[in-house]
């Protein structure tokens, strides 16, 4: 039995990149984010760069464009699992939260550092319990 580690290393990476950006745009797409917005969660790309990982033209992603995608999408995870409704879950990034010194869960991420992105993912992972 291969680890999901194993599984990503032996994996095409182009062919997981492209499944990754699609995943990661449609997440997005649902948070009713910019163009701006996608940049700043992946780190910031070249414009050309991100418009063609956008129209689904992409070589393999670097391993920083692909950890900002995971955390997005366990992020979106979290949020589903967390609530009844999709309309619930997209709803909840956007509010504010004392937790986050009153910041609503997309400010932070769009501070643009990896580690806003965890600090989301680990805050909603430990209000799952």
């Amino acid at each position: 039995m291969h680890s999901p580690t194993q599984i990503l290393q032996e994996a095409d990476p182009k062919r997981v990149s492209s499944t990754a950006l699609k995943v990661f745009f449609n997440i997005t797409r649902g948070w009713g984010l910019s163009a701006q917005d996608e940049m700043c969660l992946l780190g910031d790309p070249a414009r050309s760069t991100f418009y063609k990982w956008r129209s689904g033209d992409a070589p393999a992603l670097p391993k920083d464009t692909l950890e900002r995608i995971s955390y997005v999408m366990g992020i979106y995870k979290a949020l589903r699992l967390l609530f009844p409704t999709e309309a619930q879950a997209n709803a909840w990034p956007f509010k504010p939260n004392r937790d986050f010194g009153g910041e609503s869960a997309i400010n932070v991420m769009l501070k643009g550092s990896l580690v806003n992105l965890s600090d989301v993912r680990r805050y909603l992972d430990g209000m799952r319990g």
